[in-house]
This record gives structure tokens, sequence and C-alpha cells, in this order.
């Protein structure tokens, strides 16, 4: 879990596929990102400043969508 830009962003504890975003501090989480084949599972998330990057069972991946769409760093 890491605070995004004055929410909080996590990989999903139910489906690993998933990323979920809070704006009430944890109380309620809404998925931001509902998966994808190509990405894969999620099993860490961070942001750089001008990026959120996020280390997956495909590989290493960028957002610059606050977590909505991934595109594959290679």
């Amino acid at each position: 879990m890491i605070n995004y830009r004055g929410e909080l962003l996590r990989i999903s504890p139910k489906d690993l596929k998933k990323l979920e975003h809070s704006a009430t501090n944890g109380r309620t989480w809404i998925t931001r990102f509902s998966g994808s084949s190509s990405v894969g599972e999620f099993s860490d998330i961070m942001y750089n400043g001008t990026e959120l990057l996020a280390t997956t069972s495909k590989g290493l991946f960028y957002s610059k969508t606050d977590g909505r769409t991934w595109i594959r760093r290679h």
C-alpha cells in the first residue's frame, strides 16, 4: 500500500490482478484497475514522482494514468 496524491493505493488482498484506491484512509476501497492478462498479478507498486511503477508476474510496468492503465517497461 502506498500514499499516492492524497489517497491510498493498494494491491487488492482478494485478487492480486486488481488495484484499489481509498480516499477515506482505508475505510472504503474502490477498484482502480480491474486486471488484465497482459499485466498479470501485482507484487509491488511504488510512486517515483512522475509515474507509478509496478512489479507483476509479467514484468515491470508503469502508469501515467493514476493506475488506470499500465504499459510494459522494456
